[in-house]
């Protein structure tokens, strides 16, 4: 989660293209020296943020940048050597059952994929862009969270010898919904990526609109408005507006259905409503990055509510006994 958060601010502080080098088994260390720390300014200087944006920037500025991207990485590293150690020694000593040794093996995975990831999009910002392409920084912050949902998936099972997952009737609705929230994280790293929160700062219209002025309509589902702010702004409005509904179809299916406590859907509605509040904050203060930052930190309390909402759906169907 910290990683995750990290990650948001060094977006939000436009830190992300401070260190130029992918450094895979270099740069642990920070500079240690005046010159070191000219040489990292040197390279950033090459760069056309730096050219076109940041050209009257001090060394000192650029410390500040610096360390956010380098706090970024040095946290990934830190974090795949606490899952990958402690993995490698359970398999050594057979202490994993198959099924959940599968998933801890595709989390292993997921983990050196991001570092990928996380490469291939600074490395759009390097040469012709001022920033990193959006579609790169959205597969990054999806394969993060799919990353945290895995773990928080084997922490939830961590009592089983196997893993509970039971898709019928009861929660359909549930599982419906956590696919949308993650559409919905997509096309808010789009709103990052773009700085499309710039414009249209208004709520609930967009302006004097409920859909833009240069919004058309007929172009709605082309391949052009996932590049075009007002567009992905536009989406991600509308995706809020369907979590909801798919949130109160699920709630009325489990009173009908009766299938886990109220409290769980009291968890999910919660962070539904603090994430939309923080959305509107966010866009009515002209993208302050506090509130920015924790509707980041929102989007992965929602995902963790519904996958505890999930889970227990899974558990209380093949286990009545462990009814609430």
């Amino acid at each position: 989660m910290i990683l995750i958060i990290v990650g948001g601010l060094t977006r939000l502080t436009d830190s992300g293209l401070s260190i130029t080098n992918w450094e895979i088994f270099t740069g642990i260390l920070p500079p240690l020296n005046q010159q070191e720390w000219l040489d990292y300014f040197k390279l950033y200087k090459q760069i056309p943020e730096y050219k076109q944006i940041n050209f009257d920037m001090s060394l000192s500025e650029f410390k500040i940048i610096f360390w956010w991207e380098y706090a970024h990485r040095i946290l990934a590293r830190f974090t795949v050597i606490i899952f990958v150690v402690p993995m490698t020694f359970f398999i050594l000593n057979k202490e994993i059952r198959y099924q959940k040794l599968t998933l801890s093996l595709i989390v292993c995975f997921l983990f050196f994929l991001q570092g990928f990831l996380g490469w291939y999009m600074v490395k759009s910002g390097l040469v012709n862009n001022v920033d990193v392409s959006h579609f790169r920084l959205a597969m990054h912050l999806f394969t993060a969270i799919v990353i945290y949902s895995l773990l928080f998936w084997l922490l939830l099972n961590y009592q089983h010898s196997y893993l509970l997952l039971k898709l019928n009737n009861s929660n359909i609705a549930l599982i419906i919904l956590l696919i949308v929230t993650y559409i919905q994280i997509i096309f808010g790293a789009f709103v990052s990526g773009l700085d499309a929160g710039l414009i249209y700062q208004t709520w609930p219209l967009m302006n004097e609109s409920f859909i833009a002025n240069d919004i058309d309509i007929n172009s709605i589902f082309s391949l052009e408005s996932l590049s075009t702010h007002s567009y992905i702004q536009f989406y991600h409005r509308i995706l809020a507006y369907l979590i909801l509904i798919i949130f109160i179809v699920s709630y009325l299916n489990n009173l009908k259905n009766k299938v886990i406590a109220v409290k769980y859907f009291n968890y999910i509605f919660l962070a539904i409503i603090f994430q939309i509040i923080l959305g509107i904050l966010t866009l009515l203060s002209g993208l302050n990055i506090f509130l920015a930052s924790f509707h980041q930190i929102g989007s992965i309390l929602l995902i963790s509510t519904i996958l505890l909402a999930i889970y227990k759906s899974s558990n209380l169907i093949d286990n009545k006994d462990l009814r609430d």
